[in-house]
């Protein structure tokens, strides 16, 4: 039983037909992440810009003469093509054993697509875990990101100026109130 296309296999025809209207779309939407993906993990803006480029190229090749059919967002499938890319290009760099060929870079099978669902969940949760975490007051947000830094508590409680005891409990409420935002999506 195969999954029938998403509706974002738009984007796929439209870099086939050379669509200018709907690939802005794809840089606009896309571009900035990956950059920012690339520059957090050692990169430049120019390489930000070249693996996105070559990963565009990449899945316009897949659509074109491969007959790819999106059965996920296109936005975490660009993303994940692109990181893999860029991780890639990162062995090839420090001179380690690369461990995909560039013809398996680009294998889609389910996986590439259950892997790029996922990731467009995991950011969905992040971008609501931290819009619940901003709600917070910000003595719950000290002590939530004191406590993340994975220092002793008695160390987090002693820098905070408070007991330990006290820390304990007031860590225990704000991460309970958090939770709650959280699962009731704010």
């Amino acid at each position: 039983m195969s999954k029938s296309p998403h509706p974002d296999q738009r984007y796929l025809i439209a870099l086939v037909n050379n669509d200018a209207g709907v690939i802005n779309e794809i840089y606009k939407k896309c571009a900035g992440k990956v950059k920012s993906f690339i520059l957090f993990n050692n990169g430049s803006a120019d390489d930000a810009e070249d693996i996105f480029q070559e990963s565009l190229v990449d899945v316009y090749n897949q659509a074109k003469y491969k007959k790819l059919e999106l059965t996920c967002p296109f936005e975490p499938f660009l993303l994940l093509v692109c990181k893999r890319k860029w991780l890639n290009e990162i062995k090839k760099r420090s001179i380690l054993p690369v461990t995909k060929s560039d013809d398996s870079l680009l294998h889609v099978g389910e996986d590439t697509f259950e892997q790029a669902e996922l990731l467009e969940k995991q950011q969905e949760q992040t971008e609501t875990f931290l819009k619940a975490f901003e709600k917070l007051g910000d003595r719950c947000k000290e002590i939530i990101t004191w406590s993340m830094k994975g220092e002793a508590q008695e160390k987090v409680a002693e820098t905070l100026g408070v007991t330990y005891g006290y820390l304990r409990k007031k860590k225990s409420e704000c991460m309970a109130s958090l939770i709650k935002m959280v699962q009731n999506k704010l």
